[in-house]
């Protein structure tokens, strides 16, 4: 194994050991940070798939998000209450079964990843930056405008959904599964990268001329490295909505999607364990500081200065090289 690797290795153990750890403590509340912690690394892959390794800059990834946390928590909103959704053309109650909401929440994220993505990758740079954020901003008002699922202040969900065999009442339970889910994500991440298709999505990001030098369209290739990383967002907020058992517009905020680019960012662009890396970094600073200080954001800051600054590779560039990385 390469430094890399290691580097790698060490993070999945330090995340399944400390919740386990916490767990056999009877620290209920670490158990739910760690539960946390892999949510937001699933989320953050979701958005390295295509800013680490495709090079789009997306400042609306909260959009998916929020549409996988609203998903989770309208499905099991009507089948709680005995409401139907709809009645044609087929009769629709809603569901509690996670795996349900989950394919439902990944097929929504897609839709609107394609949608947004089609119009969005006609334009580059500044300019998609700014209407991925317009697009984001739209659902995030439509969100807080939508009084049937509790506008402003959000919808709760009092029972948290189930998954088959398990318990997801119990933490520990619940935080296994997340932890299962972020490492196929990751996996299916690293198979993709792998693939030609991961070539050319890499290929686009460094000379787009080249690429269709060779015959291959990039806007293609983006837009399906959009969608993918779309639906594994949205997957994302489904599992946070659970685990929360609320879902609300803060979700679908651009202070989320700024978050999860402060993760990469953290944790080193372009490598597959960096999400995790970042939200682990993040949330345990939250957790230590934000006990001292209200403003724990300047030394936060300080050391995403630092970082920037001194080691670009992000923490596992760092870790994994030694030096700095271009």
């Amino acid at each position: 194994m390469n430094r890399a690797q290691i580097v790698n290795a060490a993070l999945a153990l330090g995340l399944v050991g400390f919740g386990l750890g916490a767990w056999a403590m009877g620290e209920i509340f670490l158990v739910t940070l760690a539960t946390k912690v892999a949510i937001l690394a699933i989320a953050g892959a979701g958005l390295n798939l295509v800013l680490g390794f495709g090079g789009l800059v997306s400042f609306g990834h909260a959009a998916y998000f929020g549409l996988g946390g609203y998903t989770a928590g309208i499905l099991a909103h009507h089948a709680l209450n005995y409401t139907p959704m709809f009645e044609w053309p087929f009769l629709f109650e809603g569901t509690t079964s996670m795996p349900v909401i989950w394919i439902t929440a990944m097929i929504l994220g897609a839709l609107a990843a394609a949608m947004i993505g089609a119009l969005s990758l006609r334009t580059a740079g500044v300019y998609f930056i700014m209407i991925t954020l317009a697009f984001g901003q739209m659902i995030f008002y439509f969100a807080i405008s939508w009084p049937a699922y509790g506008g402003e202040d959000g919808l709760p969900i009092y029972v948290r959904n189930g998954f088959p065999g398990l318990n997801t009442l119990d933490p520990v339970q619940f935080f296994g599964l997340v932890c299962a889910v972020l490492f196929a994500v990751l996996a299916l991440i690293a198979i993709l990268v792998r693939s030609r298709f991961g070539l050319a999505l890499q290929a686009a990001r460094q000379n787009r001329q080249r690429l269709m030098a060779v015959g291959i369209r990039p806007g293609g290739v983006l837009l399906v490295a959009f969608v993918i990383s779309g639906a594994i967002t949205a997957l994302a907020g489904a599992l946070y909505a659970d685990l929360n058992r609320f879902v609300s517009p803060s979700m679908l905020s651009w202070h989320l999607s700024g978050e999860l680019l402060v993760f990469l960012i953290l944790g080193g662009t372009g490598r597959l364990f960096a999400p995790l890396a970042g939200a682990g970094l993040y949330i345990t600073l939250e957790h230590l500081l934000g006990g001292v200080s209200d403003h724990w954001q300047l030394f936060f800051g300080l050391l995403l200065l630092g970082v920037v600054l001194f080691a670009r590779g992000g923490v596992i560039g760092f870790l994994a090289e030694g030096k700095r990385h271009g």
